[in-house]
């Protein structure tokens, strides 16, 4: 009669390591790319403001967009980047989003400011996306 299916003599089934190796390796390079894009539009420069009542976010990112927004202290001045590109003049800015909006009507953007901007800035920032049509505006702050 046959055994387990270990090829052992006493008919006890051998514990395989290879192939629960190959799964754990394509999990791991699954999410190492799936963080990699998300880590990518963050901006490490920019101190976000601490809101005591902030929630985490859903993980819907294929619908959102984020525009990190710096201020430079030195220079009296915002800076707007989007997708690792700065846009000192942002009415280019305003083509990219409503483009996407018409692509995807669940379209959203995530406003990633500096504690240290000024509120002006902020609603320029607001502006140029209402003038891309997009109503959905978030804003990314921590909670600590």
């Amino acid at each position: 009669m046959g055994g387990g299916g270990g090829g052992s003599e006493s008919g006890e089934p051998e514990f395989q390591i290879a192939p629960m190796i190959d799964v754990l390796l394509v999990l791991l390079i699954f999410f190492m790319s799936i963080t990699t894009s998300q880590v990518a539009k963050i901006d490490k420069e920019i101190n976000l403001p601490i809101a005591g009542d902030a929630k985490k976010k859903e993980k819907n990112l294929a619908n959102e967009a984020i525009i990190n927004v710096r201020w430079s202290s030195a220079k009296q001045e915002s800076l707007v980047m989007f997708q690792d590109r700065p846009y000192p003049q942002t009415e280019p800015l305003v083509d990219i989003l409503s483009g996407s909006k018409a692509q995807n009507p669940a379209f959203r953007v995530v406003i990633r400011g500096d504690k240290a901007l000024p509120a002006i800035e902020v609603q320029k920032v607001m502006a140029i996306i209402a003038q891309a049509g997009i109503d959905d505006i978030s804003f990314s702050a921590l909670n600590q």
